[in-house]
Order: C-alpha cells, then sequence, then structure tokens
C-alpha cells in the first residue's frame, strides 16, 4: 500500500469516527473535534497534496477574523435574531437558521444513537440501520407492499428457525437445506417486488445536493440540501423513513456490510491495527468495539433485532433536526408538526452506565506486517463534558496544528515521519475516549525508532509548559476554524442540531469557544502532567516485517 493511500484509509474509516453510506461530500462539526472539518480544497498541515484533499482541513485561516477576545460574543450575535428553535409536543426539536442569500436550504437529523449505544452480540446494528433508512418506506420503494411484507415476513421466520439450527449442535442438514430454500425463495419473492433506489431518486430528482449520512461511535447523522422550495420535500420523506421504515433487502446489505468489513479491516493492516488499538485501550466501554461491527456478530444480526433497536432509539425525544438556508421559520415548524409530528415520543434511552477502570500500566499492540509502517498512541482522558476538554483541543493544536508544530517540526520536517497528526478524541468524546497520535514513519524509518520523540515533545510541556504565543495561534484557529464551518449551511444544520440536542441549546457552539478561549498555559501544563503518564498510555505499531529491531529504550 502506497504511503498516501495508507493514510487516507486511516483517516477515512478511522481518524474520522464514521462510516458513510451514501457519499458525495463530508461535512464535520468543529464542536466534536474528533471529526475534521472538510472543504473542496482545505489542508491539513504536514499532509501531502493527494492528502489534503481527501481528510480537509483542521484550521480554516481567514484574513478577516476579528480579536480572539471577542469571538464567541461577535459571532453569537451575528445569529441570535436568525435561529429559531422549538420542540414538538412529541419532543422532537427542530433548530432552524435563516440564511436568505441563496435559495437553497440544508437539513440534517442527528439521531443520539451509535454504535456504543449497541447491546452485546449485536455490533454493527447502528450502522446497519443507517443503511435500511436508505431502502424505503412502505410507500417508496414497494410497487406492491402487501405481497412484499408477506414475503418479508417469511423470510425472517425462516432466517430465524434457519439460525437456532445452525446454532444446534445436533443441526439436521436436510432441515437446514430445507430452511435454506424458504428463505431464499421468499427473499427473492420479496426483492421482486422492490423499486430500487427509490428514496434516492426522488431526491435527485429534485435537486439534492450532499446527500450523505454517517454512523458514529456516538451518533447517527443523516443530511442532505435541497432548493428552497422543495423543504416540505424533505419533511415528507424524513419523516417516512422514520415512521415507516420496511427494513427491505435486509440481509443483502448486511452481506455489503459484511464485504465492507472484509476492506476495511481484515484486508488492511491499518484498519487491524486501529481494532486492535481500540479493543487493548478499552477493557470494559463500548468504545472498544468497532463502529462496523465485529464479524461473529454481523453475520447474525436479524431483521427483528435491527427493527427492535431502531424503535428503542429512533423516537422524538432522542433527535433533533436542523434547517438552515431560505426558509420561514413558522413555515418549518407547520411542517415539522404535520409530519414529524407522527413520530413516536417514546422514552428518553439510558445512557452508557459502563466506566472505563483506570488504566494501571502501558499496554502495546504490534503488528508485523509487509507495509508502510504506523505508530498510533493513546491517552485516556474525560468527555467532551469534562472541564478539560478544550485544554485537549489546544493541546492537539500545539502538537500538529501546523507547520510550526512541534511534532511536525520535530518529524516531519526532519524527515523521519511523512505526516503526525494529534487527535483530540478519539473513538468518540460523548464518554471518556482518548487523546491520540498517529504518524506514519517515512520509508527506511522504523515506527519505533521515531515514538521516542513524541513521548520528548509530550514530557517536554507537560515539564516547562507551552509558550504563550502556541496557545494564542491555537485559539485564533479554533475561532478561524468555527467561522469557516458558519459559512455552511449544512455545517451550521449539523452542529446546532448536535448541539442543540446534546447540550440543550445550539449556543453550546459559542460556549465551546469560550470555554477554549479561556485556556491558560497553566491549564495545558497541568492536564498534559495528568494525563500523559506511562501508565495510561496505549500504544500501537506496525513495524515491517523484515525490522527484527526491538523497541527502543525511551519507548520502554
Amino acid at each position: 500500500m502506497s504511503v498516501p493511500s495508507t493514510i487516507v484509509h486511516f483517516v477515512y474509516w478511522h481518524l474520522l469516527p464514521q462510516t458513510v453510506c451514501r457519499l458525495k461530500q463530508l461535512h464535520f462539526s468543529f464542536t466534536n473535534p474528533t471529526v475534521v472539518p472538510m472543504t473542496s480544497r482545505s489542508f491539513v498541515p504536514g499532509l501531502s497534496p493527494a492528502v489534503r484533499h481527501w481528510t480537509g482541513l483542521l484550521a480554516l485561516l481567514l484574513l478577516w477574523s476579528a480579536p480572539v477576545a471577542s469571538a464567541q460574543s461577535d459571532l453569537l450575535e451575528r445569529f441570535e435574531d436568525k435561529v429559531t428553535t422549538f420542540t414538538l409536543d412529541n419532543g422532537l426539536t427542530v433548530v432552524v437558521v435563516e440564511r436568505h442569500d441563496a435559495p437553497v436550504a440544508s437539513f440534517a437529523t442527528y439521531a443520539d444513537v451509535g454504535s456504543v449505544d449497541e447491546p452485546t452480540g449485536k455490533t454493527g446494528i447502528a450502522h446497519m440501520f443507517e443503511h435500511m433508512a436508505f431502502k424505503g418506506t412502505t410507500t417508496i420503494g414497494t410497487k406492491n407492499i402487501r405481497k412484499e411484507m408477506a414475503a418479508l415476513q417469511r423470510q425472517e421466520a425462516a432466517y430465524q428457525e434457519l439460525r437456532r439450527a445452525r446454532m444446534s449442535a445436533s443441526a439436521d442438514s436436510a432441515r437446514l437445506a430445507r430452511l435454506e430454500t424458504q428463505f431464499t425463495e421468499a427473499q427473492s419473492e420479496a426483492e421482486s417486488h422492490i423499486e430500487d433506489g427509490a428514496f434516492e431518486n426522488i431526491l435527485e430528482r429534485n435537486g439534492v445536493s450532499d446527500l450523505n449520512a454517517g454512523t458514529s461511535a456516538d451518533a447517527t447523522i443523516y443530511r442532505y440540501s435541497l432548493p428552497a422550495n422543495k423543504a416540505e420535500l424533505f419533511f415528507a420523506l424524513e419523516s417516512d423513513r422514520f415512521v415507516n421504515p420496511v427494513l427491505r433487502e435486509f440481509y443483502t446489505e448486511r452481506d455489503v456490510v459484511m464485504e465492507e468489513r472484509r476492506q476495511r479491516t481484515e484486508s488492511s493492516p491499518t484498519g487491524r491495527l486501529v481494532e486492535e488499538f481500540l479493543t487493548t485501550a478499552f477493557k470494559a466501554h463500548p468504545y472498544g468495539n468497532p463502529v462496523i461491527g465485529h464479524m461473529s456478530d454481523l453475520k447474525r444480526i436479524s431483521r427483528t433485532e435491527a427493527k427492535a433497536f431502531f424503535e428503542k432509539h429512533y423516537t422524538a425525544r432522542n433527535m433533533t433536526v436542523g434547517i438552515a438556508g431560505d426558509v420561514d421559520p413558522e413555515r418549518m415548524r407547520d411542517l415539522a408538526e404535520e409530519y414529524f409530528g407522527r413520530l413516536p415520543a417514546g422514552e428518553d434511552p439510558l445512557p452508557v452506565t459502563t466506566e472505563e477502570p483506570t488504566q494501571q500500566g502501558e499496554r502495546r499492540v504490534l503488528l508485523r506486517e509487509q507495509t508502510q509502517p504506523f505508530l498510533l498512541v493513546g491517552y485516556h482522558r474525560g468527555s467532551r463534558y469534562s472541564e478539560e476538554a478544550p485544554v485537549y483541543n489546544v493541546l492537539s493544536d500545539v502538537l500538529s496544528g501546523g507547520r510550526t508544530s512541534r511534532l511536525y517540526k520535530r518529524l516531519v520536517e526532519t524527515e523521519q515521519m511523512l505526516q503526525v497528526q494529534a487527535i483530540p478524541s478519539f473513538p468518540g468524546n460523548k464518554y471518556p475516549t482518548l487523546f491520540g497520535i498517529f504518524g506514519v514513519p517515512s520509508r527506511g524509518v522504523s515506527a519505533d525508532s521515531v515514538e521516542h520523540v513524541v513521548y520528548e515533545e509530550l514530557n517536554a510541556i507537560a515539564e516547562n509548559g507551552i509558550r504563550q504565543e502556541e496557545l494564542e495561534r491555537a485559539k485564533t484557529r479554533a475561532r478561524d476554524q468555527l467561522i469557516g464551518q458558519l459559512d455552511s449551511n449544512l455545517g451550521l444544520a449539523l452542529q446546532f442540531a448536535e448541539m442543540e440536542e446534546l447540550t440543550g441549546t445550539w449556543r453550546t457552539v459559542f460556549k465551546n469557544l469560550e470555554a477554549l478561549r479561556a485556556v491558560t498555559a497553566e491549564d495545558v501544563q497541568r492536564v498534559a502532567q495528568e494525563t500523559f503518564q506511562r501508565s495510561n498510555r496505549t500504544v500501537a505499531m506496525i513495524t515491517t516485517t523484515d525490522d527484527n529491531s526491538q523497541p527502543t529504550a525511551a519507548a520502554q
């Protein structure tokens, strides 16, 4: 695997904590620091041009930025009279941002459910439903819903019997063959009543853009843009796929997801490394599970289980809709009540209560592969709700936020590494997570030979702190990055919906910036001392099969 493709694979599948189902253009939120915002021609300092095209930017430096001291107040004032929020009787919240500069509108549905919410033995089920959400409803994507549903019921009955029979120690081969035939015949009949791609075709005929969805450890997001005069179409389609889902072609799509896993994990050294890294770092918390799911779980997940998962988590009280563009808030309220008012209120799903035990010693993962070396280091940290959360954003910027950053100067400029990047939170941040650092050594340089340089820079911050200019640079980049995100309708819809759902107010977008502005150099040093402990560290690396060297003394 070439170096650029190695990085692209890692960033696309693992650094960005989501599996993308309908990729046309990626947009990500400033308020989730794990996720890198993307524009069409943005760059990540320290990455090659090819990689920059894929991964987007970490900091958008705008020439017209105001002093940082007034950042959050200036930005907030710009939106106070443009944002309308309301909650339907069933508990669904809608955030509307008026922007009348162009006749378009962007829509984002934020479902507060991700892989972290999956039951034991059913990993991958959140991502599976994301796929199902594009398969149509009882009125969209079918030629004869009555006959299709009857066939789906026969298929599911056959599958449930078949699954039980396969798990039996005394499985009867003749019975298994009979059940497999029943399953296949019912599947074929159900598929004969399907209109392929009906949901997407409707949107494409009406000028959709940015059609996309993603499942992360923390959430599932659906988003697209339409001409403003097609706003009612969004409400009709989006509500229908959550009120009347069919979950058609479930087992066919499950095979697609399993193949996706084979490509991104089983057949990828970096994929296997990341999975081993997470399961090593998290011994109890479900952040250790892959978003795409374990293969053994995927093989056994049923349509019935996916439907039950959907009914539990896709409730009005667990979802927020963000809208930004040339729209009238009162009209949006009327449409929301008409269409989304049908969605069951449900109960608020309980949060994950499993706590990751304090790590008592360094953990290491080593893969020997005939491929590009790779280094991944992670330290346990608090969630996005912790007081220290903004400090980790500063630490990330100081370490790898540009060509003047510490790791870039130490490792990239000296040609020891091709790329290096600090990640404030990985794989999520709704619960206590990891501060991560990844890097790709240059040709002929092993991962363990540069590992100690990373620790030297982390220890330098813990012992000596950071310079004031490093702190101010990080704050300026954060503000400018946010401005870049707020310039996009889809960015607005995503960010405001996320914050409204998770914190109860879209204003948290700006409160996060205020919290970052309040970070001091002393805060950074204190958090570095608390976090960058060897006992709190998990290390994963790929070394080439012809490299028989032992870890450096510093790494040991």
